[in-house]
C-alpha cells in the first residue's frame, strides 16, 4: 500500500515547477533517482538550469544543501574535509567537508581531476566517507546531482566507467520553449522564485519513500525483460561495454521509484522502456568505428533503442 499519496508527488513536481518551467520530465527523473536512493548527472549545456534544479529540490525537501564547484585544483579534502590538530586537547580532530549534506550540486565535476573524482567514490556508494582510518556516516537521505558540459572539453577529465555507473541515471535539461523562456523571464522580474520556496517533505519522509518503493511490486515477466535487455547489451557488436549486474538493479530499482512516482504500487513495462536510455545508455561504451560518426552518448541510445524495439515486451 501507497503511503504517500498521488497528488503529494503532484505537490512536490508542482512546487519544483514554480521554479523550473515547462522541464516536467527532469523534474520526475529526479525525483526518481532521489527515491530510488540514487545519484542522478545532469548532461547539458550552461544556463538551462541544472543548478536550479539542485537547490528546488533541496529546498522542497527541507534538505541541506550544499553546491561544489569542481575545478582543476580541487582537492579531495575540499570535499571530503581535513583532520587538524587541535593544540590545547592534543588531538587531531576531523573538520567536515561540503559532502556532509542531503543535497550535494557537483557542478561541473569533469572538471576535476580523476583523484578528486574519485573522492565521491566511497559517499556514492556506501553513504560515508573514510579518513585517516575513521569513518564518518553521512546524512541521509543522500543525493548527489553532478553536472558537465557536454560542448566544452578544454581543460575537463571524462569521467570513467567505474564513476558513471554509480549514478543511477543520466538526463538532460534541454532548452526550454519559447513561451517558457518567457514566462521564465516573468517568474524572476521581481525576485527569483526560490526565495519563496517551502518545503513539502521532510528528509525523514524520504527515507519512509524510499522504504516504499523497495516494496513497489515488480512481476517476475518485467524482471526477465530488464535483465533481458542488459544481457544483449553485453553482446552487442556496436558495442565494446555491456551493461553490468549494477546497471540492471539500478533499471530494477528505477522502475519501481517511477511506479511510485506515478501513482502505482506496481512495475509496468512501460517503466521499463521508459527508462532505459536514461538509466543504461552511459553505461555503455560504444565501438571506436561507430563513436566517429556520431557523439557517444547518442550513439549509446540509438544501439539501445535497437535493443528494446526488437525485443518482445511481456503481457
Amino acid at each position: 500500500m501507497l503511503q504517500v499519496q498521488p497528488q503529494e508527488i503532484e505537490r512536490l513536481i508542482g512546487a519544483v515547477e514554480t521554479v523550473i518551467k515547462g522541464k516536467r520530465e527532469a523534474i520526475e527523473q529526479a525525483l526518481i533517482a532521489l527515491f530510488a536512493g540514487g545519484h542522478l548527472l545532469v548532461e547539458d549545456v550552461p544556463g538551462v538550469g541544472k543548478t536550479t534544479l539542485a537547490h528546488a529540490l533541496a529546498l522542497i525537501l527541507e534538505c541541506r544543501f550544499h553546491r561544489i564547484q569542481f575545478t582543476s585544483d580541487l582537492l579531495p579534502s575540499d570535499i571530503i574535509g581535513i583532520s587538524i590538530y587541535n593544540q590545547p586537547r592534543q588531538a587531531f580532530e576531523f573538520k567536515p567537508g561540503p559532502i556532509f549534506a542531503n543535497v550535494i550540486l557537483a557542478d561541473e565535476i569533469n572538471r576535476t581531476t580523476p583523484k578528486t573524482q574519485s573522492a565521491l567514490l566511497e559517499a556514492m556508494s556506501e553513504g560515508q566517507v573514510t579518513v585517516d582510518n575513521q569513518t564518518f556516516e553521512l546524512p541521509k537521505p543522500f543525493l548527489v546531482l553532478a553536472t558537465q558540459n557536454p560542448v566544452e572539453h578544454h581543460g575537463t577529465y571524462p569521467l570513467p566507467e567505474s564513476q558513471l555507473d554509480r549514478f543511477l541515471m543520466r538526463i538532460k535539461m534541454g532548452y526550454p520553449s519559447l513561451e517558457d523562456e518567457k514566462e521564465i523571464f516573468r517568474s524572476q522580474r521581481r525576485a527569483h522564485p526560490l526565495e519563496s520556496l517551502q518545503s513539502v517533505i521532510s528528509a525523514g519522509d524520504v527515507l519512509q519513500i524510499q522504504e516504499t518503493v523497495r516494496a513497489i511490486h515488480i512481476d517476475e515477466a518485467i524482471i526477465d525483460y530488464a535483465l533481458r535487455i542488459a544481457e544483449k547489451t553485453r553482446h552487442s557488436e556496436f558495442l565494446s561495454l555491456g551493461v553490468s549486474p549494477r546497471g540492471s538493479l539500478a533499471l530494477l530499482r528505477a522502475c519501481q521509484s517511477r511506479a511510485f512516482v506515478q501513482g502505482r504500487d506496481y512495475c509496468l513495462p512501460d517503466d521499463v522502456k521508459s527508462l532505459a536510455a536514461s538509466v543504461l545508455a552511459h553505461r555503455v561504451v560504444v565501438n571506436q568505428r561507430t563513436a566517429s560518426t556520431l557523439r557517444r552518448n547518442e550513439e549509446a541510445e540509438r544501439v539501445l533503442q535497437e535493443i528494446i524495439s526488437a525485443m518482445e515486451v511481456p503481457l
